[in-house]
């Protein structure tokens, strides 16, 4: 091989810390302790900083830049003399290394869309440099730790010589990684592929990896989404998830995400904060917003006022069907539904209300409340969850008006948060038998 030719050969972190460390002399200078890389925008991180450690009850740590290692194998050798190495009490703080930062650290597997955690570190060496390729997550990397990998081997080969734990490795490539450690300890998130990796799972699937994460790991993956997405992932987390990333949140994220998700989840939250906490949060809010959920935390939790939301579309009762289709239109991020339309008069009492179903093949100028149910169907805001239930039950709609004692539109209650309620209200009194 020519010295033009690149040669390329894969390493395990595992295979070379704590290896001996000599100088250019062979003069032993201590153990490898760990590796600082670069995240400075490359997908593949690179090795910056060689960090050693010596001594037993005394420890002294030293780090060597990459461009002073000259060999990387059983033992690791370096170009400069121990003269020119300074040995320090504590180990000095780095961006990013492999110890601290990687093994033994939960991360998402953008691919197989689920959480992971990281027994050993696969290194490529191209010529001088190392890279970060794979992170280990089987099995495997976990014995080649513990330095059982012979016996483990010898012993699974007899019992079953053709078992796939011999030949299986389990890799996850680095740029399919997203780290949680990384974001909310040092504000440094990974590179820009992986958070556009991230937004192409689907909101329900990344709330599934949130529920298997640690408190600060929920916080970080969900601090490196972008603000559209977090809205949507938040309101696929249960309640107590929720409460918990609401704790963790400053007060500015806290209160632009309750103002943007649906006003029934924000209350739901709002109620299960630490009462003080709650009143502060409201008075941060726009006024309108404060006001809107104010109202929807009077009510019993399992009422329809409770469990109703106060984002609906809604016409004047004179509107016209072609009125409810540009409506629609306006509004496709709206938070609420968007299938629905509430016709009310000028002091916002109820007069019917229509489905696009119904609708979205009438004539443009046909008045929208002729598309309108025959009956004036709706719950009050007292309403027991049970009587609001029957109902859905009875017409099978999957939402409803709700209305006060002098039949003013207050909001609309879906048939999935009923359905949410009695399940909680079932299982508690289940959980009281036992």
């Amino acid at each position: 091989m020519n010295n033009n030719e690149t040669t390329k050969f894969f390493i395990y972190f595992s295979e070379i810390f704590q290896e001996d460390i000599v100088d250019h002399n062979n003069r032993c200078v201590g153990k490898l302790c760990d590796i600082a890389m670069k995240v400075n925008g490359e997908i593949y991180p690179r090795a910056a900083t060689l960090i050693i450690k010596r001594g037993l009850l005394k420890r002294r740590f030293a780090q060597v830049s990459w461009e002073n290692v000259k060999e990387v194998g059983d033992v690791i050798k370096l170009n400069i003399g121990s003269d020119q190495i300074t040995y320090e009490k504590g180990q000095l703080k780095h961006d990013f290394t492999l110890c601290i930062d990687i093994l033994d650290q939960q991360i998402v597997d953008i691919h197989n869309k689920k959480v992971v955690r990281v027994n050993d570190v696969h290194l490529l060496k191209v010529d001088h440099q190392l890279y970060l390729a794979h992170v280990d997550v089987g099995i495997r990397g976990l014995i080649r730790r513990l330095e059982w990998t012979n016996t483990i081997d010898r012993i699974v080969k007899f019992f079953s010589p053709k078992s796939s734990y011999l030949i299986r490795e389990e890799f996850i490539s680095w740029k399919n990684a997203q780290v949680l450690t990384l974001g909310q300890a040092k504000n440094l998130l990974r590179v820009d592929v992986t958070r556009e990796k991230l937004s192409q799972i689907h909101p329900a699937e990344l709330a599934e990896i949130i529920k298997d994460l640690g408190k600060s790991e929920k916080y970080s993956l969900f601090k490196s989404l972008d603000i559209a997405l977090q809205r949507k992932v938040f309101t696929g987390l249960a309640i107590a998830a929720q409460v918990e990333l609401m704790e963790l949140l400053d007060e500015k994220e806290a209160v632009s995400l309750l103002e943007n998700i649906p006003s029934d989840d924000a209350a739901d939250i709002l109620l299960k904060l630490r009462k003080r906490k709650t009143l502060h949060l409201m008075k941060l809010m726009e006024t309108k917003t404060s006001k809107r959920l104010g109202k929807l935390l009077k009510f019993s939790k399992d009422s329809a006022g409770g469990l109703m939301t106060t984002e609906y579309l809604y016409l004047p009762q004179e509107a016209l069907v072609k009125d409810a289709l540009l409506k629609i239109r306006e509004n496709t991020q709206f938070p609420g539904s968007i299938y629905y339309i509430f016709l009310v008069d000028e002091e916002h009492h109820l007069a019917g209300w229509t489905s696009l179903r119904w609708f979205i093949n009438a004539d443009p100028d046909k008045p929208l409340i002729e598309t309108c149910h025959p009956k004036k169907i709706f719950v009050h805001t007292k309403d027991r969850i049970e009587e609001v239930a029957l109902l859905f039950d009875k017409y099978k709609f999957t939402v409803l008006p709700v209305v006060n004692e002098t039949n003013i539109l207050q909001g609309v209650i879906t048939m999935d948060d009923v359905m949410e309620e009695l399940i909680s209200i079932v299982w508690k009194r289940y959980k009281e038998k036992l």
